[in-house]
């Protein structure tokens, strides 16, 4: 009996798969093999081979045939000793902040609601928002030095009444920390829920984790990535037990597998070491900051994170002459229309910066 024709694959799609998924841009990360990597503000220590050789001996205990501990427990009490985290607050954890980000939309999603934001901020609010069709509202920084503009988000707050608020805290790609002033009156302002991004609160000695039993609509997030342990992909966010109790509703079972769970606590044990780290990114945040302010050409804003924004002339060919250097950064030309010519690096190590300012120099020299 002859098989009947079966339709295009491209027709499959058009007809099964939503436009506005078909519409979008898959989000890019570029192979960074052979480069110095300085384009992810990623942690660029590694761990002392002590402290390797203990976590492998601890991870190799571990029985990878039975699912994870659902709630994570012992990891939470980590988080809580170290982080000074309130018994009266809880916790739910996500594979990395993206999850939780998207809980968050997933939550607050349907009956027309809308999630407001800055722009440009952390690109993840806006395409997770895409990808579970809920309407986003970014309010624009002012120009150049990309504050906030408390007026036009206190309007936009009272003309949309937004059910979710995201402010990145300092913010992502920007680097600014903004007044805390202004956030408490966004806060205050909100009809709905506010979430603080604390992605990069240990470069910022700044967080309104003290704050959250003073606002019934404040909720935290942040994660570990930025510590050193990215490739673990752990984030929690911090809020009352009623907030807390109905998001994890949505949370997948076993979403923090075994050895994320098993890992991020063996090195929160450690934690000194990695807030050695973190005190050593943050001297070299204050070297690359001074070295590229006498450059020519450049444009350099100050960064309370890990990494800086700056902006150049041709910063396309900029990133090009870096790469064929050997060293990778963020290329923001193109994504949003203030960061035009605007390129994003993070902090590495004294040598991995000492690389990239000399090719720097060597950069605008010629072009000056």
């Amino acid at each position: 009996m002859p098989t009947p024709l079966q339709p295009a694959v491209s027709d499959l799609i058009a007809n099964w798969i939503n436009p506005d998924i078909q519409a979008m841009i898959a989000y890019h990360v570029p192979a960074a093999t052979g480069l110095i990597k300085l384009d992810a503000m990623e942690n660029p220590y590694i761990w002392p081979a002590s402290m390797r050789a203990e976590w492998v001996k601890i991870i190799s205990q571990i029985d990878v045939n039975r699912y994870p501990d659902p709630e994570a427990a012992a990891l939470k009490i980590k988080l809580r000793q170290e982080f000074a985290i309130p018994n009266n607050l809880e916790l739910l954890l996500g594979n990395g902040s993206d999850e939780l980000i998207q809980i968050l939309l997933l939550a607050v999603g349907g009956n027309d609601h809308i999630v407001l934001s800055i722009e440009p901020s952390f690109v993840m609010y806006r395409l997770i928002a895409n990808w579970t069709r809920i309407k986003y509202v970014g309010v624009p920084l002012k120009q150049p030095d990309f504050t906030l503009d408390i007026n036009a988000i206190l309007t936009a707050i009272k003309q949309l009444k937004p059910a979710l608020i995201f402010l990145a805290y300092p913010n992502n790609p920007t680097g600014n920390l903004f007044p805390s002033e202004l956030i408490h009156q966004i806060i205050r302002e909100a009809p709905g829920l506010v979430v603080i991004d604390e992605a990069y609160a240990a470069f910022a000695n700044a967080s309104f984790i003290d704050e959250i039993a003073t606002y019934n609509n404040l909720l935290v997030l942040r994660t570990l990535s930025k510590m050193g342990l990215a490739g673990l992909r752990l984030g929690y966010l911090i809020g009352t037990k009623d907030w807390i109790e109905q998001l994890a509703k949505i949370r997948m079972p076993y979403n923090i597998n075994i050895l994320t769970q098993v890992s991020a606590e063996f090195a929160l044990h450690c934690k000194d070491i990695l807030d050695a780290q973190t005190k050593l990114i943050v001297a070299e945040r204050g070297r690359l900051l001074q070295y590229l302010s006498r450059l020519p050409q450049l444009t350099v804003y100050t960064s309370a994170a890990n990494f800086i924004l700056f902006r150049v002339p041709r910063s396309e060919l900029v990133m090009e002459n870096l790469k064929a250097a050997g060293i990778l950064i963020k290329n923001l030309h193109g994504s949003h229309p203030v960061l035009d010519n605007c390129l994003r690096v993070t902090v590495g190590t004294p040598e991995e910066n000492y690389k990239f300012l000399t090719e720097m120099q060597k950069i605008c020299t010629n072009r000056s």
